[in-house]
């Protein structure tokens, strides 16, 4: 049986498919404010659903019961609850459930984390970094995803695709491994089972590196009008960050910034050592125009 704490969340409903496509029981984690279409979704495919909460250390124990593995997704950022916050739920959440796992003689623990830029600290950085190091006396896999192309090559992060206008934070001109969160699910889904995924992090992005301009350009052969693009100075970003006192705020300034530096990962190691297939940033663009 796996736990997948996050089972409503963007990756974590992905994982609970891919798993259970794979044969795999699959308990899901909801809560008690969970929508209701996310919980019908998970019963569809035929997932065990408890309730708990991150926050809630008792109620992780007992989901842990009569479990031999645990993915967790969960974060904060994307959907918020009451109580939530990078404290309550990346952080002292999260090591929540590292020790109800450890408690419960779960050696098998995969973490959605992300890629850690040089130099650049905020509070959810300071969160996976926790976690990841309460995971090292477990058989861990750390996924350390790039930017998720879903997220930040959308309308709720300016870029709109629907009307050709898009916020390039920085220069644009340092390129990213943009990743689809399908594949970082798929990722989770075969390191539960892969030995050579065993006790290591993993830097995990698409196919091919892009600057913003570039990806900008595939949109507009796809099918998009010419873009509007609006840039947002590095050294605003950087004013931000410091100015911010809410965590959440100071963490997005954060992220912007580690976008504005880059993020260019080789992906073929890993796609040949795992036989994934990786999602381009084409194959969003033609999907979502």
């Amino acid at each position: 049986m796996v736990l997948v704490v996050g089972a409503t969340g963007l990756v974590g409903m992905e994982v609970c498919r891919r798993l259970r496509v794979r044969g795999e029981p699959v308990r899901a984690l909801i809560r008690s404010t969970s929508a209701e279409e996310k919980v019908e979704q998970l019963r569809s495919l035929g997932a065990e659903l408890v309730t708990g909460d991150l926050k809630d250390p008792a109620s992780l124990q007992r989901a842990c019961d009569g479990v031999n593995a645990v993915i967790s997704t969960a974060s904060s950022t994307l959907s918020r609850h009451p109580g939530d916050s990078i404290n309550s739920v990346d952080q002292e959440g999260q090591l929540n459930l590292v020790s109800a796992a450890h408690s419960a003689g779960i050696d098998r623990f995969v973490f959605v984390s992300f890629r850690h830029s040089t130099g650049l600290t905020f509070p959810l950085d300071e969160a996976k970094r926790m976690v990841e190091t309460a995971l090292e006396p477990l058989n861990f896999t750390v996924i350390r995803a790039s930017w998720f192309m879903e997220v930040w090559l959308s309308p709720a992060l300016g870029f709109d695709y629907a009307h050709a206008t898009a916020r390039v934070y920085g220069a644009g001109k340092n390129p990213i491994s943009w990743v689809s969160f399908s594949d970082v699910a798929e990722m989770c889904a075969i390191s539960l089972r892969h030995p050579l995924a065993e006790r290591c992090a993993i830097d995990f992005g698409g196919p091919e590196t892009l600057t913003t301009p570039e990806v900008i350009a595939i949109f507009e052969q796809a099918g998009a009008k010419p873009f509007h693009i609006e840039y947002v100075p590095e050294a605003a970003l950087q004013a931000q960050l410091e100015a911010a006192s809410d965590p959440m705020q100071k963490s997005f300034a954060g992220l912007m910034l580690a976008y504005a530096a880059g993020d260019a990962i080789d992906m073929r190691d890993v796609a040949n050592r795992f036989g994934i297939s990786l999602t381009s940033v084409e194959d969003y663009a033609r999907q979502v125009l």
